[in-house]
């Protein structure tokens, strides 16, 4: 299923530093050229090609909500701000500087001058302010991010570099808006936001490091560098995600070299990977959880329930019961074959100031013995089958929704249809391709779910809350699985409005606890970031974090933008990139009054929800 991304969601080699500048205020970088050829000329270009398994669901930014949407949204529009790729802390991105009013609900940014739209055109205020008001007054504009913009009261562009937002409370993401800012002159033409998925004319124009130039579904998408891009033009000539439906097939073309990069391996797979020349196996802890959905009752905000989910599942010993009968250590030591780590609260543990995890009062540990006496207690007998018997008379039996892509899922599949099955719960695992039409339709009774989180939790929280139901049965909304809780949504008010570091990640935690004591989410692991690539023809590349942490799904466009060709670097002479760049970092003005950022480091180093 999708992953935010967005969503949704490092062994460090390092070839290059960013050499930082003494002068504050100008956020600019200067290139100074070095010997390197931008191009291999012998070949014609460098492609970095990447397998991905997971189609896109919209080339539109207000709409794409997969991880491999949202990451090429990454390389190709500019979000206000963007993540440091050492440690995650808000750098410029479109803005070079920000200030907020003493009551916290007035926010000034000053827009870059330097950052050009692939058309020709500059990138101003103006287009910010056009994406976030288009996000305020139109609904489906809205799908994919309206998270970040429901509490917007004006958005106004006084002038080409200065951007004001007001809002109605104060909000906790003003420096973490994961929204793509988009080009006014191109946007303001669609008349549809729900049914535009900017997918007819290239090139397509984008302000990031890289330009959409072609696309098929479920074969392929290119990019090509942006040559303007602010911060310096990627050295690959072009960029490549190739479409892979089957993982075993991903991994023969990287073995072949007709790919350059493959994610989400399985351990058998990297492991077989491991022994070969010229590819370089990265295993450092991710940023997704992999988890167990339960449909609630899928209904939408005018109150009318739709979708066939099985009402049994609405019954909390229910899902206590099948809570109970989960072994998480199992599934790390079995499926993830320990490169994972058991899954607890909704945050990752990489996300250390947030991760959650219960006490040993609340904690549903693998216990099948309780399981059953959860559901004896309740009513729910066996008959002398060993079948349970739902409140109708009938045996219980429950459908799984499983992506045909991932092999976790069948196998997962597997062991729940054992242990259930002890229960005398009957499971029917149900592999499809896209999962999306019967997730978004309610048609379902579970679901393997995950997503890849962002270092501000907000919108992985937000897709829980009443307030993104969709509007009425007919319509789509950015509901992860219908999950309504007013206990979680007043826990969401409160962390959203709050700035204290300390306090905001007591109620995220507070929220994390109630999420697991409703049994609508078992969160059963964090899967590693397993990937590799080729070494002879990626030299270097950034990972992030950059001490032990994934390349594909980045909060960023870093591990692309920063790739360097081994043809490239060969030529040089040396293992470092083509010139020598010099920063001056922005002077960041925080609520808090910290004051300043000291910039970007660059390095060159070895899927929201999919």
């Amino acid at each position: 299923m999708v992953t935010k991304v967005p969503p949704r969601r490092t062994p460090a080699r390092r070839a290059l530093r960013l050499l930082l500048a003494t002068g504050l205020a100008t956020g600019s970088l200067a290139v100074v050229p070095g010997t390197a050829q931008a191009e291999d000329e012998k070949s014609g270009g460098t492609t970095l090609t990447v397998a991905v398994s997971q189609s896109i669901d919209s080339l539109s930014p207000f709409l794409a909500q997969k991880l491999t949407s949202t990451s090429i949204h990454r390389l190709a529009y500019e979000y206000l701000t963007n993540y440091d790729p050492k440690d995650a802390h808000t750098v410029p991105g479109l803005a070079t500087a920000w200030t907020s009013s003493p009551d916290k609900l007035t926010w000034t940014y000053t827009i870059r001058k330097d950052s050009t739209w692939s058309d020709g055109q500059q990138a101003t205020a103006e287009d910010a302010a056009w994406t976030f008001n288009k996000m305020m007054t139109d609904p489906n504009a809205a799908t994919a991010n309206g998270s970040f913009t429901a509490n917007f009261k004006k958005v106004t562009a006084p002038d080409p570099q200065t951007l004001v937002i007001e809002l109605k409370k104060p909000q906790a993401t003003m420096t973490a808006l994961d929204v793509p800012i988009v080009p006014k002159h191109v946007w303001e033409k669609v008349t549809d936001f729900s049914k535009f998925n900017n997918d007819k004319t290239f090139p397509i124009v984008g302000n990031g490091p890289f330009v959409i130039t072609d696309f098929k579904v479920d074969q392929y998408i290119k990019l090509k560098p942006n040559k303007k891009f602010w911060r310096g033009a990627p050295k690959f000539d072009e960029l490549v995600f190739k479409y892979y439906k089957d993982g075993d097939a991903a991994v023969a073309a990287l073995q072949k070299g007709e790919v350059s990069f493959v994610p989400n391996l399985t351990p058998a797979q990297a492991a077989a990977l491991k022994t070969q020349n010229d590819i370089k196996v990265n295993d450092a802890p991710g940023r997704r959880f992999y988890a167990l959905a339960t449909n609630p009752g899928a209904k939408a905000q005018d109150g009318k329930t739709f979708g066939n989910g099985n009402k049994a599942l609405l019954d909390p010993e229910v899902r206590k019961a099948l809570f109970l009968a989960v072994d998480r250590t199992t599934l790390v030591d079995k499926v993830f074959q320990g490169h994972a780590v058991e899954g607890e609260g909704y945050i990752p543990p990489r996300f250390g100031s947030y991760f959650w995890k219960p006490e040993t009062a609340q904690k549903r540990a693998y216990d099948p013995a309780g399981a059953e006496k959860a559901l004896d207690a309740a009513g729910y007998r066996k008959d002398a089958a060993g079948k349970r018997l739902g409140k109708d008379g009938k045996p219980l039996e429950f459908r799984i929704l499983c992506h045909a892509t991932d092999p976790n899922d069948k196998a997962v599949g597997k062991y729940l249809q054992e242990w259930w099955g002890k229960l005398g719960i009957g499971l029917k695992v149900e592999c499809l391709d896209s999962v999306s039409d019967p997730w978004v339709k309610g048609d379902y009774d579970l679901a393997f779910d995950g997503w890849s989180v962002n270092p501000d939790p907000d919108y992985v929280l937000s897709i829980h809350t009443c307030g993104t139901l969709p509007a009425t049965p007919k319509d789509s909304g950015a509901t992860d699985n219908f999950i309504c809780d007013k206990e979680f949504d007043g826990l969401y008010a409160q962390q959203a409005v709050e700035y204290d570091a300390a306090k905001r990640a007591d109620l995220v935690k507070r929220m994390q606890s109630r999420l697991y004591d409703t049994g609508y989410m078992n969160i059963m692991a964090y899967p590693n970031a397993l990937e590799a690539y080729r070494t002879d023809q990626i030299k270097s590349i950034t990972t992030m974090p950059e001490a032990a942490g994934n390349l594909w799904g980045q909060d960023g466009y870093w591990s692309w933008w920063s790739a360097v060709p081994t043809a490239q670097a060969e030529d040089s002479g040396s293992g470092s990139s083509t010139g020598v760049i010099v920063g001056i970092a922005a002077a960041v003005v925080v609520v808090v009054g910290l004051g300043v950022f000291l910039g970007l480091r660059r390095r060159s180093t070895a899927d929201d929800r999919e």
